[in-house]
């Protein structure tokens, strides 16, 4: 399919540019898959009502913080996932001027029903394949949490 590299550097960068298209193929057929769930909502609406499910309470610079996005951006993904009825602000005891965004009941069941959708797909297409390629996507995994771990915050 590729042209095979020639040296270390150029395997490398073929590698990442193969890895990059499929994980963005990927992640792009598993929103569509999704999309009677995320109706309402952007993919940044998305990793942030995650994120405070897992992080939260948090107040709106903390989010933006660990999401990596400017505090205008997440006051408007905050607006979003308000009037989607999925989070509820609260004052902030340590700092009056602020509030504290949780993820309430309606947020968590959709958070539920939209990780159902995803591994839903991801297990039929898992099911269809040998042992050996599920073991080595088991593995692949693995590693890519690995790489991953240096960019939380």
């Amino acid at each position: 399919m590729y042209p095979k590299p020639t040296s270390p550097d150029e395997r490398i960068a073929d590698a990442a540019a193969h890895l990059r298209m499929a994980i963005v193929r990927t992640s792009r057929r598993l929103r569509q898959d999704a999309a009677a769930e995320t109706r309402g909502l952007t993919p940044t609406s998305v990793s942030a009502l995650v994120t405070i499910e897992l992080h939260g309470p948090l107040t709106p610079s903390e989010l933006a913080e660990i999401e990596r996005v400017k505090r205008p951006s997440m006051t408007r993904t905050l607006a979003c996932l308000e009037r989607e009825g999925l989070v509820v602000r609260m004052p902030d005891p340590a700092d009056g001027r602020s509030a504290l965004v949780s993820v309430n009941a309606a947020g968590r069941e959709r958070l539920r029903r939209l990780r159902r959708r995803k591994n839903a797909y991801l297990a039929r297409r898992l099911r269809q394949l040998p042992e050996e390629d599920l073991a080595t996507l088991e593995r692949a995994a693995a590693i890519l949490d690995q790489m991953r771990e240096g960019d939380e915050v």
